[in-house]
């Protein structure tokens, strides 16, 4: 690759993440969320029954204590509660309130304005050439990461 092709693509990449990050907060911002919490509280509203805390890290790929940090920021809004597990004193299980569950559809909505923003002018063909060649970048950057850990 040629460096102005180098440049181009880095600063294409760069700027799109940006301004879909700034317009995700944005949006987000209005429902009292921040980018990832919308996720969590998502997951936690496929699962009425609630969700243990090691289920949430595993379904979102993260950490558990990166879910702890999350769930301590959203705490005060209202959107869960959390339960004691009987028999087993170090879980905890999360439930969506009403409030919680009352947020699904704005923040899919969210996600919808998003999407339907960002492909804009594009076909179904481009919007799922956009989809496989962003899921390809994901993955070589994937692939970067693992070599340098």
């Amino acid at each position: 690759m040629e460096l102005e092709e180098v440049l181009a693509t880095n600063k294409a990449l760069v700027k799109v993440a940006k301004l879909y990050r700034t317009a995700q907060a944005d949006l987000l911002g209005a429902l009292d969320l921040h980018p990832g919490q919308d996720v969590l509280l998502w997951t936690l509203g496929a699962k009425p029954d609630g969700m243990l805390i090691t289920e949430i890290a595993a379904q979102l790929g993260v950490e558990q204590p990166t879910v702890t940090r999350s769930l301590s920021r959203l705490d005060r809004g209202g959107w869960f509660v959390r339960e004691p597990v009987p028999g087993d004193r170090r879980a905890t299980l999360v439930k969506l309130t009403d409030k919680g569950r009352s947020t699904i559809p704005a923040i899919e909505a969210t996600w919808r304005r998003l999407a339907e923003t960002a492909t804009a002018g594009m076909d179904e063909n481009q919007q799922t050439a956009l989809i496989a060649a962003l899921n390809r970048v994901r993955l070589n950057l994937l692939a970067l990461a693992a070599e340098t850990e």
